[in-house]
């Protein structure tokens, strides 16, 4: 059997990588005004953080129609028996439901939707993985089975550095927000029942920095093989910093540098950084 893999674009897998593994992806949406861009198709990273720059209202996002998927999957089936599909937490986006719905509206090729339960490039891991074992033949039942093995060590913590950002979304009161910057509060966030919540408040980035090496210094430390990803939102030279540094202490880690992109960073802001990582 042969099995296609998608993810959506809130994945951030770098386009080269998509393109070596076979990876499809299906684009969210970005919406300035009466504007709508897809991520990643239509705006850049790079751009969306100019346009957020000069623009007094954040924009707002959308998940893919289901038509798109249904689109996709049929363009799919003429070349694939099956397909994985792998999205981002259904807690904070209704993509993964809308591919099942549209798995449900093709008759000519299995569709296994599966809820990674977080987003990013932690997301990508998974259909990094997915992608591997496709190309050696496995068939989507087993790839199900790995990916739901791998939510077991999968870890993910993004730092917040604008705190204005989260308030003016509506994750934040004005507040919560005044007092936070006056103190140089730095949240440290993580996915848990497939939401985002808080996992620890710390006074300053340096601090916020160190603490999630810390975390990865957990797992990292009992030596055994891990893919792990500093994420960024427009800060690529600190993250290529970080993941020299951290590359090498931990050689048998496997890193990437991926970013924050439009859907993501609406929520996060400009200067959010992450780290996560899971054991292979």
């Amino acid at each position: 059997m042969k099995t296609a893999i998608v993810t959506d674009s809130t994945a951030y897998i770098p386009a080269e990588i998509r393109a070596k593994h076979h990876i499809h992806m299906i684009p969210l949406n970005v919406i300035f005004g009466n504007e709508s861009y897809q991520e990643e198709v239509e705006i850049k990273v790079d751009q969306f953080y100019d346009e957020v720059r000069n623009k007094k209202e954040l924009p707002s996002t959308s998940q893919p129609a289901i038509g798109e998927f249904v689109k996709l999957y049929e363009k799919l089936s003429a070349n694939y028996d099956a397909v994985v599909s792998i999205h981002l937490s259904s807690g904070i986006s209704g993509t993964f439901q809308g591919a099942v719905a549209a798995g449900d509206m093709v008759d000519n090729i299995e569709v296994h939707a599966f809820d990674t339960e977080i987003s990013c490039m932690i997301q990508g891991f998974y259909a990094l993985e997915a992608a591997e074992m496709a190309a050696e033949g496995k068939g989507p039942e087993e790839i199900m089975t790995r990916l739901n093995e791998m939510k077991e060590s999968d870890r993910a913590y993004f730092m917040v550095d604008d705190l204005s950002h989260l308030q003016r979304g509506g994750r934040l009161s004005s507040a919560q927000a005044l007092v936070g910057s006056l103190l140089q509060v730095k949240p440290l966030l993580h996915f848990v029942d497939t939401k985002i919540v808080p996992f620890e408040k710390i006074r300053t980035r340096k601090k916020a920095v160190k603490r999630m090496y810390d975390l990865l210094d957990e797992d990292a430390s009992l030596g055994v093989p891990m893919r792990a990803s500093v994420i960024h939102a427009n800060r690529e030279a600190e993250a290529e910093e970080m993941m020299k540094e951290l590359a090498l202490k931990y050689p048998h880690v496997e890193f990437f540098v991926s970013y924050f992109g439009p859907v993501i960073g609406t929520h996060l802001g400009e200067g959010a950084l992450g780290l996560g990582w899971y054991k292979r």
